[in-house]
């Protein structure tokens, strides 16, 4: 016979409630000034950063509704609830969860019982935000929750909330730090693995267990990343968004590895470019054009500049060199969940004036992806008063392995 238990233990929280309670009191100061009452919080990211809540259900409808006053609610799947009470700072009456009828039904929807859970609490009414432009809320989900609430006016907030994460507190800092120990062992054992003949798919396999595995001297393990690495040699390397396959790396091809270490969803991304045999001049030529770019942007990385100052400094040298890159150089990194590390706010590129502040991190992403061939050497840094911390210490070169 099963035997009851005592009550739950308190919820495994990264944070203290000071953090949460200040970071809720920052988010409706912008819900005040977007004019909204209360806002539906979909993207995991958002909802971690305002609860606490972790968990792989972002495949299913859920959410953190916030509203003016009280604490937030947390809704989804009634069998993540669990994990909503294991994860999250709220009480028991914070925690909604719905049947499991309501998944993947073509008759029902669960934005159904969210709108229901509104209108008891909040009276149904009012001007609610809905992150319109995400991953993790849908067409037909806005649609259910338009016709449960006919007397309230949505506002779209995409991004209301992310924005509020851009500037990092010292907790936060500390384990985008630890982030960075886990990817300087990834990039070691990438390089003391990586030799013609190996597989790739053994290579991520190497890859994964340095990003996660305990380790004594640091004190912790690592977390899974938002993005798999990606690895594409070659021809294939022309394309930044390749995974891997169960080939053999070969002798005369550049390899660039695009990883993150993470720690409790944090991450710090770098990417380097691994070339077995003798470079090509290309590569060569690449290498001090990059690496020339990234000291001119990384000098403007400093509070009271803008998010353009980094990306024209570097653009400005690749010019000098006669290379093209029509992307973004860079956007802002955090806490994140699958598909992307990005926070979906910041971009280093022409034309976004968003001034520096201090503990803003990016990713500064030089990335070159050309007609048969591709080139990274990236960097994780903190916005400082006079200029970056990189948070990963790795050689920033053309790694070359005879």
């Amino acid at each position: 016979m099963l035997q009851e238990t005592n009550a739950a233990p308190a919820p495994n929280l990264p944070f203290s409630r000071a953090e949460y309670a200040a970071r809720i009191a920052k988010t409706r100061r912008a819900m005040e000034a977007a004019g909204v009452d209360a806002i539906i919080v979909s993207d995991p990211s958002n909802m971690a950063w305002l609860t606490g809540y972790d968990g792989w259900s972002f495949y299913v409808h859920q959410a953190v509704v916030l509203g003016m006053d009280g604490d937030p609610v947390w809704f989804g799947r009634g069998q993540d609830a669990n994990g909503a009470r294991r994860t999250v700072f709220m009480g028991e009456g914070d925690i909604v969860g719905y049947a499991d009828h309501y998944v993947q039904s073509t008759e029902r929807h669960p934005m159904q019982v969210l709108a229901a859970e509104i209108e008891r609490r909040w009276g149904g009414s009012g001007r609610i935000g809905v992150e319109m432009d995400n991953y993790w809320f849908s067409a037909a989900a806005f649609a259910t929750l338009q016709r449960g609430l006919p007397d309230a006016r949505f506002a779209d907030t995409t991004g209301l909330v992310n924005w509020q994460r851009a500037v990092k507190s010292e907790a936060e800092l500390g384990f985008m730090r630890n982030a960075a120990r886990l990817v300087e062992r990834m990039h070691q054992v990438i390089f003391d693995k990586a030799e013609p003949g190996y597989r790739k798919c053994d290579l991520v396999a190497d890859i994964y267990a340095a990003g996660l595995r305990y380790d004594e001297a640091f004190g912790f393990g690592g977390d899974y990343p938002a993005l798999v690495p990606l690895l594409p040699s070659g021809v294939d390397a022309s394309a930044p968004h390749l995974t891997w396959n169960d080939d053999p790396l070969q002798a005369g091809e550049g390899t660039f590895f695009e990883i993150a270490g993470v720690y409790r969803r944090y991450h710090c991304p770098l990417s380097r470019t691994v070339f077995l045999g003798k470079p090509t001049q290309t590569f060569l030529d690449a290498e001090k054009a990059v690496l020339e770019g990234m000291e001119a942007g990384l000098e403007m990385a400093r509070a009271g500049n803008r998010c353009e100052d980094i990306a024209n400094a570097f653009f400005a040298v690749l010019s000098r060199y006669g290379i093209v890159k029509d992307n973004r150089t860079g956007y802002s990194i955090g806490l994140s969940y699958p598909p992307d590390w990005g926070e979906r706010t910041m971009s280093l590129r022409a034309g976004d004036r968003t001034e520096l502040e201090p503990n803003m991190t990016f990713h500064f992403m030089t990335g070159l992806w050309m007609e048969d061939w591709g080139f990274e050497i990236t960097e994780s840094i903190v916005i400082g008063e006079t200029g970056p911390e990189l948070l990963a210490n790795v050689p920033r070169k053309l790694f070359v392995k005879d």
